[in-house]
């Protein structure tokens, strides 16, 4: 029953009240019989308070009935396991079916995004589990935690390969495009390099001054950008862990505030930065130089991506935002809107549909090309931290602050 329903049926009992009983002949009465007032929370036969299962879910007129309230719920399939929120979500680069999720229950998990079943518990972190990902070849899947660890597991079997440990609270992680080369940023400002499974130490990348709020492999493998709340963004090279390139707020061109998100181009020539400035910094990677300062929004840019097919970028922010850029004009083309702050946006891989989640529960479709939003996927019943796509495009993954995975059809 939904909260208006319940308000509804609560305003007829109390006219049926005023037009038959007094107050305080209620009162009285309940006195006489030893009986004390009643609480107007729901309880149990425990006198445990009884929770509105449908607190938090949207409804809207069903589709079939425009007089007749339905869920909200455009999902196909559901993974409710974790009971806490859920960080991270990916999707396995072959198998589309095969989703990992980590999770504040200190746990990553393996399902079936088709059926929902869970194929193995990962554990082992202490703490909450805020990044997973999938290795290029989808043989393995890692998981880093605020315990400073890092899990790698055999996605074919569950069995644990190798754990690892850097020197503080993990961010994110990032597989090497092309081989089994595990990269992951830290809250004490390094970047720590492993080859897995073995776990082999390979590298330590120290130039950072605050948390690595955000990094990756460039996609030709030749390269590491990462970016801090320092607001300085490094360019390295993964080989000798020199510093190549580095962008710092002294120059008043770049940015002011610290710096939430990066995203590099699939030619590996260019890198988006985002702010907590509300500005997004378009970089040559070879040279350092600032092609572009791409400012449109009035709040923080939490999320960044490059279009694989097309010359665009787009920002999402936390004034609900999304701006799609021309990369090459600089000029901006679209700006896309949600209810409330953007939490992220991706590419589906090889064409020109954008992802979106949001604060405001939802997961959008957007045809970049157009500024139209194509599909719109409610379900969750809080913020969607994360969502992920299948390398065809055919399914969506979303994880929520609701304890909840959910999978939607395109």
């Amino acid at each position: 029953m939904s909260s208006s329903q319940q308000d509804q049926y609560k305003a007829s009992d109390d006219i049926v009240e005023e037009e038959y009983l007094h107050q305080e002949d209620i009162l009285e009465e309940d006195i006489e019989d030893g009986l004390e007032p009643m609480e107007d929370e729901d309880e149990n036969d425990y006198g445990e308070v009884q929770e509105n299962p449908l607190e938090g879910y949207e409804m809207r007129p069903s589709a079939d009935d425009e007089n007749t309230m339905e869920l909200a719920d455009d999902s196909v399939q559901g993974f409710f396991e974790h009971g806490e929120p859920v960080y991270s979500i990916a999707v396995h680069p072959k198998e589309s079916s095969i989703v990992a999720s980590g999770g504040g229950d200190d746990k990553s998990y393996l399902w079936r995004a088709d059926t929902g079943e869970k194929l193995f518990e990962l554990s082992g972190h202490t703490d909450s589990v805020i990044s997973v990902a999938f290795s290029v070849g989808g043989d393995y899947v890692a998981s880093a935690g605020m315990d400073g660890k890092v899990y790698v597991w055999k996605s074919t079997t569950g069995e644990m390969c190798t754990s690892v440990e850097g020197p503080d609270e993990m961010i994110w992680i990032d597989w090497h495009p092309k081989g089994n080369i595990l990269l992951a940023g830290a809250s004490d400002g390094s970047l720590w390099m492993w080859a897995m499974p073995s776990g082999k130490f390979m590298n330590i990348f120290s130039g950072h001054a605050a948390p690595v709020t955000a990094g990756c492999f460039t996609p030709d493998g030749k390269r590491i950008v990462s970016v801090s709340e320092d607001m300085t963004c490094i360019v390295w090279d993964p080989k000798t862990a020199v510093a190549e390139v580095r962008l710092t707020s002294e120059d008043t061109r770049f940015h002011s505030e610290p710096i939430t998100s990066v995203a590099v181009n699939k030619d590996s020539t260019l890198a988006i930065t985002g702010s907590m400035d509300g500005k997004a910094r378009l970089i040559h990677l070879h040279n350092g130089h600032i092609v572009a300062a791409l400012e449109n929004h009035s709040d923080s840019i939490e999320t960044v991506a490059f279009c694989d097919i097309l010359s665009l970028a787009a920002t999402g922010s936390v004034d609900g935002t999304i701006s799609v850029w021309d990369v090459q004009s600089h000029r901006l083309r679209h700006t896309l809107r949600h209810d409330d702050a953007i939490v992220k946006v991706t590419f589906v891989r090889n064409s020109p549909y954008l992802i979106s989640c949001s604060v405001d529960k939802n997961v959008l479709l957007w045809d970049v090309r157009t500024g139209e939003c194509k599909k719109k996927w409610q379900g969750h019943r809080d913020t969607v931290l994360d969502v992920a796509v299948s390398s065809d495009g055919t399914t969506i993954v979303s994880a929520s602050d609701d304890g909840h995975c959910l999978v939607f059809s395109t």
